[in-house]
């Protein structure tokens, strides 16, 4: 059997890019039993009610959706139970210091394979107030208008 290479995404968060401010990026791995790297190699799973919670130096990942493998037997996995984060000391304890502050969070921003691991891309991210959020739309519509009148430009110059 040849070994898997590159990154293979099975699910990723795009609400929490718009609901916060990220500010910084991690990549963890996760513990996993079997039936449940079955499931996710079947492309499902939900990060959209995940978070990271940090107890006696360990994080763990809460309320990610990882549906039990319809093969399984007795032995299939609950859902939604919390899976240990794998990370390194010095991340655990920055990401602690960090988190402490107020309206700091850690959220799952996407799921994926790498070279054959599950790992997951964590952040460390700020609430957005609601008018943050309308101006992150306004913003990504004028410059999806933009990106149309220079292509409609171009095609002009072409024809």
């Amino acid at each position: 059997m040849a070994k898997e290479k590159g990154r293979k995404l099975i699910a990723q968060n795009k609400k929490a890019r718009h609901d916060y401010h990220i500010l910084d990026t991690y990549e963890a791995g996760l513990v996993l039993t079997g039936t449940e790297v079955k499931s996710l190699r079947q492309g499902r799973a939900s990060l959209v009610d995940g978070f990271v919670q940090l107890d006696a130096h360990e994080a763990w990942l809460h309320n990610v959706h990882v549906p039990e493998y319809s093969q399984g037997t007795w032995t299939n996995h609950s859902a939604r139970r919390k899976r240990k984060l794998l990370l390194h000391r010095v991340e655990i304890d920055k990401l602690e210091s960090k988190s402490q502050e107020t309206g700091h969070t850690i959220v799952p921003l996407a799921l994926y394979f790498k070279d054959g691991r599950a790992k997951i891309e964590i952040a460390l991210a700020r609430g957005k107030k609601e008018y943050d959020k309308r101006q992150t739309l306004r913003e990504k519509q004028d410059r999806r208008e933009a990106d149309r009148a220079m292509s409609a430009v171009r095609r002009r110059q072409r024809a």
